[in-house]
């Protein structure tokens, strides 16, 4: 459970040195990034590559975090890699496959009985590999590993999009599919092209409502969800240093709603007191020494505009509370606008669920930031009009929390405590109600509010806000409601309003816990068996996929041309999918089903071009696969953005998908694909993309001279008999197209240890 102090050492020794290096190469001074991402360089020789504008670069992270619905098919690939034990420290975190239900107790029993096949296979697995093991109902995976792991200056990548909220504790934290996890785990280096950097300079200092959940909320507004992509976010200024490390952290687990790579703050007091905060002063203590090297230079900080691709800039004293949505996390309103939004775009005023906490809002701040508003609820003789819950971000924060009485002001108020788990943000979540496809509204102190998300009820208007504005939303029941003016009547019929919330960032007695749902791994594994049942309609050993057949790709049919917005949850549902995360040919029954055919508007109805008829995405793909015969789907822009889940790479390539072409590629999934061996390709005219017919029959030309930088050509053959040709990008380096040839990054593994 400790996290490696050694480690932590030799990563400062070394930073000193890099550093300086990287000034003298590049003649300037250097942002926190940089810092951070030159001293992890893979190897030494290579800085100078980098530095002089190499594209993709291997790093090497200090550490790995993995999620249990996607730890399964990462440690089902490491299995086939060959190695003892793990090359780096690494964490399995058991959040997401507890469905809230009833309550926290009810519900992890539930999960840990109608899981226990997954979870005994994670915990054997990482006790024979070297992993640490966190039990279903320590906590979410970024909260703990917030309270655990993070250091400021390190860098590590995690098996979930939001990874990056390590970030508030100053470290470059990366979100990855599995089979990057795999490559780290098996001691390899790891790659990244290299990323662009968003400066937002903050000043001034949060007051009254405002929260640093409404600094990611308008940031999100600013860059849309797709403004962020390839690039790191940099907060700084006086404003970024007022925030609490946990506030900091709740802005950069957001940042994957823009797309960025990671978001990061600079080193600070903040981050030093939470450090102490949470049994962790001998990291505050080193960190204290190199301080100078955990920010960016002054020179940067006096000119931002010379070192970052774009800069935006945000006065903390003018924000106003934010709410966002519905359907995406980048609509941005002000508090202020928010009510006449409703009304004019008619969205359901009535507010049926409020919901706090997540990875991304559970902190103790947050929790007594909400609470301040619930007492007042209490004290005031209001009662809640829309059904509220609670979902503690880790048995730290819940045990804390209990102790310190905002559990019980939240029961006084009538709200339910769910167990420390993703949950209702991740589609967890049997919600009450009489008509589950009515259109109606809910409103979370999460991170993602697409469509169907949370419920599966595609009419379920979500919308997100900081923790104490879904807490005063909840008791109006009202989304016209506005807590900063507005007055509610209580139960004797008086007019009462809220006054501001109040909260602090660290628990005056300090944090407490009687069990944290720790187990380390064996000191030596070699005896320990890790048993998956061949009959198991739950995990499944992976078989290695095909390599290249070392000719060009023909006579591919065309799957599904999808329409507009097209997320991993479209791609790859999560809910009630999430128990065949280990299996991969269970859970690619659910392949595309969210996506929407661009020749019907309708989801999961596509024709067959071997019998004309139309039937399921994943059924028709069958049915190619059956008869031996690729295929090919068709996207839109930022195609994969949102979950890093690489079943949504794994799952076309097991049923026989050759390529997927899009305008444009999320960047977790773009990589998932091409370490899956897949062929992810850009239209160099995205207009091409109109040229694409229901019974296309389309072939991929130039696969023998496949080269980087090098277009390869598609061509169409239509059902009239008449052809059209146009090239396609791809942004596959040498290693990648590798990759592609030995019919996945795995191969490789296997191929270099002899497995």
């Amino acid at each position: 459970m400790a996290f490696d102090i050694e480690m932590i050492k030799a990563v400062y020794a070394r930073m000193p040195e890099r550093v300086a290096a990287a000034r003298q190469v590049l003649g300037r001074p250097l942002t926190l990034s940089e810092k951070i991402l030159y001293t992890h360089l893979w190897e030494n020789p290579l800085e100078r590559e980098y530095l002089r504008g190499k594209d993709y670069v291997d790093f090497a992270p200090d550490r790995v975090a993995m999620q249990d619905a996607t730890a399964q098919m990462a440690l089902l690939q490491f299995m086939q890699a060959g190695r003892p034990q793990v090359a780096v420290p690494s964490t399995v975190h058991c959040d997401h496959l507890i469905q809230a239900k009833v309550g926290a107790k009810e519900d992890l029993l539930n999960a840990v009985q109608q899981s226990k096949e997954v979870f005994d296979f994670l915990s054997s697995v990482s006790n024979k590999y070297g992993v640490g093991f966190w039990k279903p109902g320590a906590g979410i995976i970024h909260q703990v590993v917030l309270e655990n792991y993070a250091f400021p200056g390190g860098m590590m990548i995690g098996t979930d999009s939001h990874t990056p909220n390590a970030g508030g504790l100053g470290m470059v934290a990366i979100g990855v599919g599995g089979a990057d996890a795999c490559d780290v785990m098996a001691g390899l280096a790891w790659e990244l092209k290299q990323p662009k950097l968003i400066g937002v300079k903050l000043t001034g200092k949060l007051s009254g409502w405002a929260s640093a959940k409404d600094v990611i909320l308008w940031v999100a507004g600013q860059l849309t969800v797709k403004g962020g992509t390839g690039a790191i976010v940099e907060y700084f200024g006086e404003g970024a240093e007022s925030l609490s490390a946990t506030g900091k952290a709740t802005i950069c687990n957001m940042g994957a709603e823009i797309g960025a790579t990671t978001s990061i703050f600079a080193y600070d007091p903040k981050m030093s007191e939470y450090l102490r905060g949470t049994s962790r002063a001998d990291v505050a203590e080193l960190a204290d020494d190199v301080a100078e090297y955990l920010r960016s230079d002054e020179e940067v900080y006096a000119d931002p505009a010379k070192y970052y691709d774009q800069l935006l800039e945000l006065n903390l004293d003018t924000l106003e509370p934010h709410i966002n949505g519905p359907f995406t996390p980048d609509l941005a309103w002000p508090l202020s606008k928010f009510a006449q939004a409703v009304k004019e775009n008619n969205w359901p005023a009535e507010l049926e669920v409020g919901l706090i906490g997540s990875c991304t809002n559970s902190s103790y701040e947050d929790i007594s930031r909400a609470a301040s508003v619930a007492q007042q609820a209490v004290d005031k003789k209001l009662k809640a009009k829309a059904e509220y819950t609670i979902t503690p971000g880790s048995e730290l924060v819940r045990f804390t929390i209990e102790r310190d009485g905002f559990i019980g002001i939240f029961d006084t108020m009538g709200a339910v405590v769910m167990a420390n788990a993703c949950g209702p943000c991740i589609g967890q979540w049997a919600r009450h109600t009489q008509d589950p496809t009515r259109k109606n509204s809910i409103i979370t102190s999460f991170n993602r509010n697409f469509k169907s998300r949370n419920d599966g009820n595609p009419n379920t208007h979500a919308f997100v806000a900081s923790p104490e504005i879904v807490t005063a939303f909840a008791i109006a029941g009202d989304l016209t409601f506005n807590p900063m003016t507005d007055t509610l009547v209580n139960e004797e019929g008086q007019a009462v309003k809220f006054d501001e919330p109040q909260g602090l960032q660290l628990p005056p007695r300090g944090f407490a816990v009687e069990d944290a749902g720790y187990q380390a791994p064996a000191e030596d594994g070699s005896t320990v068996q890790v048993i998956v049942s061949p009959t198991s309609d739950r995990l499944q050993l992976l078989e290695p996929f095909t390599p290249w057949e070392g000719t060009d790709i023909t006579g591919l049919k065309l799957l599904i041309k999808a329409k507009g917005k097209c997320t991993t949850d479209h791609i790859s549902m999560a809910g009630p999918w999430l128990k065949f995360r280990g299996h991969l040919d269970n859970i690619s029954n659910n392949l595309l089903i969210g996506a929407t055919n661009f020749f019907n508007d309708k989801a999961n109805e596509v024709k067959s071009q071997l019998t004309g008829e139309v039937g399921t995405v994943p059924g028709v793909q069958r049915g190619y696969k059956a008869a031996g015969i690729g295929s090919i789907v068709v996207g839109d822009e930022n195609y994969g953005e949102g979950s890093s889940r690489e079943h949504a790479a794994m799952e076309p390539r097991h049923l026989g998908v050759r390529a997927i072409l899009v305008k444009s590629f999320a960047r977790i999934h773009e990589t998932n694909l091409k370490k899956q061996g897949m062929l992810a390709l850009t239209f160099a005219d995205p207009a091409d993309y109109d040229k694409i017919l229901e019974d296309d029959t389309i072939d991929i030309v130039g696969l023998t001279e496949f080269a980087p930088d090098k277009q390869l050509t598609i061509v169409l053959n239509h059902a009239d008999g008449s052809t059209e040709t146009f090239p396609v990008n791809h942004t596959y380096n040498a290693a990648q197209i590798e990759w592609f040839k030995a019919g996945g990054a795995l191969n490789i593994i296997r191929r270099g240890v002899g497995a």
